[in-house]
């Protein structure tokens, strides 16, 4: 599955670069499933997975007939302990709060490979042993109810030269109750981001 997804991602990041002009390709190393953003604002992070994800993507150049300009963008999540892997896109408008240094809010839509309806560990008559199994992917997996998600997020960037620059990034995955009614397990990620435009 993880290769399908990063097959996709490939693809719509390769062709899009291709068609930009103005075109940024990004690169970034994230934490993967971080709680502590989860606790502070309420994203619903799980906290169940592990390992880093690595993220590449492109965004086209500034789209000014939409309201703000904002950038399209594209990218692949790849999970290093292959679990939750997903692809996403959609805008993000950059903000400059200095000559240099920017914030950038983003929303998008996203296709994840993880678990979305994890088998309930409760359910009467089963064997130990498929408790046990159902258990160990409760505690180790993020149920996210749906396979197609909401994917905000946030970056506060610095640009060191006319090409390259490097944001600190969050980016989180859930359904929000939209795309699927009662669990609602999230992903969040943080890391950095580096930049280059093209």
């Amino acid at each position: 599955m993880m290769r399908t997804v990063a097959a996709a991602g490939a693809a719509l990041a390769l062709g899009w670069s291709g068609a930009a002009q103005g075109a940024e390709f990004l690169f970034g190393a994230y934490a993967h499933d971080v709680t502590f953003i989860g606790e502070a604002i309420g994203s619903g992070a799980a906290g169940r997975e592990g390992g880093v994800d690595i993220h590449l993507g492109v965004r086209s150049d500034r789209i000014e007939q939409i309201f703000g300009g904002p950038q399209a963008h594209a990218f692949v999540s790849i999970n290093s302990e292959d679990t939750s892997n997903f692809v996403a896109a959609g805008l993000s408008w950059p903000i400059g709060l200095t000559e240099r240094l920017y914030v950038r809010p983003g929303l998008g839509l996203a296709y994840t490979d993880g678990e979305a309806g994890l088998p309930p560990v409760n359910e009467p008559g089963l064997p130990p042993e498929e408790v046990a199994r159902r258990l160990e992917l409760y505690n180790t997996r993020i149920d996210f109810g749906s396979q197609v998600l909401f994917q905000p997020e946030l970056s506060l960037g610095y640009r060191f030269t006319e090409r390259f620059s490097a944001e600190l990034s969050w980016v989180h995955i859930s359904n929000a109750q939209i795309f699927h009614q009662g669990k609602n397990q999230g992903l969040d990620d943080a890391g950095v981001r580096l930049i280059y435009s093209f």
